[in-house]
């Protein structure tokens, strides 16, 4: 080979890495992003004294084996290191693979971290964070709740 056929092949090797490198997916770190849904189709259950609530329901970007789904209070993430939440649910084995979540509903295969444990209800107007794991991959997003508007 000669010393031009060397620097030749050099060049192709290289623009052929930055290719693969920039223009393909094969270094990019698998993410779950999270698009939550507040929808009147149903209210939650609230506690005494407290306005009912909207559903809300969790939508992830494809289906996912979840190994833990929590939702805490923003406030109590930023000033606790482990906040309390309101509602964890935890994988008993191998969970079904999952595409949505509703608040309160476990899907098939998770259970609740404290056994018997019930979501606690949500109040109108305060910032949540859900968080889910399903194994390595972790992704968190915060949401609000809404008032059930009264008819006029």
């Amino acid at each position: 080979m000669t010393k031009r056929t060397i620097v030749l092949l050099g060049i192709a090797v290289l623009l052929g890495a930055l290719y693969v490198f920039w223009f393909t997916d094969w270094f990019v770190q698998e993410s779950i992003q999270i698009i939550t849904t507040v929808r009147a189709e149903r209210t939650m259950a609230r506690g005494k004294g407290k306005a009912p609530v909207y559903g809300v329901s969790f939508a992830l970007n494809g289906k996912y084996p979840l190994t833990r789904v929590a939702v805490v209070q923003a406030d109590d993430l930023r000033t606790n290191k482990y906040p309390t939440p309101l509602w964890e649910l935890i994988s008993d084995t191998h969970s079904v693979p999952t595409k949505v979540i509703r608040y309160g509903e476990a899907p098939r295969g998770m259970k609740p971290a404290i056994p018997r444990a019930r979501a606690q209800p949500l109040e109108p107007g305060v910032e949540y964070v859900v968080i889910v794991e399903a194994g390595k991959l972790k992704a968190q997003t915060n949401f609000f709740t809404r008032e059930v508007a009264s008819a006029p």
